[in-house]
């Protein structure tokens, strides 16, 4: 499997930032701000206030997170919602920048 890693400048808390992603994980995180009627600024937001580490990581992992959350539990396999707590994520207004 080839991966495309894409560098794209986001906008925190009023400063801009570059994030470097493979492309899969840009359209998760792009699928996860729609659903919950967020921007991609503000979801990246929280994510990285949150983080310990690196943002590009700490992304990764939020977006794994909500695929393992939506994943039905199997114990058989050890895959699912239990593997991953789903990251908390309130809904709020998008904020002028």
């Amino acid at each position: 499997m080839n991966s495309t890693v894409t560098k794209r400048s986001v906008v925190i808390a009023g400063r801009k930032t570059s994030i470097s992603l493979e492309d899969e994980f840009w359209n998760g995180l792009k699928a996860i701000a729609h659903r919950h009627h967020r921007t991609l600024s503000a979801v990246v937001g929280e994510i990285d206030q949150k983080r310990r580490g690196n943002l590009s990581s700490a992304i990764r992992v939020f977006v794994f997170g909500h695929l393992c959350a939506q994943a039905p539990d199997n114990p058989a396999d050890g895959v699912g919602a239990k593997m991953v707590s789903s990251p908390s994520f309130d809904r709020r207004e998008p904020q002028s920048l």
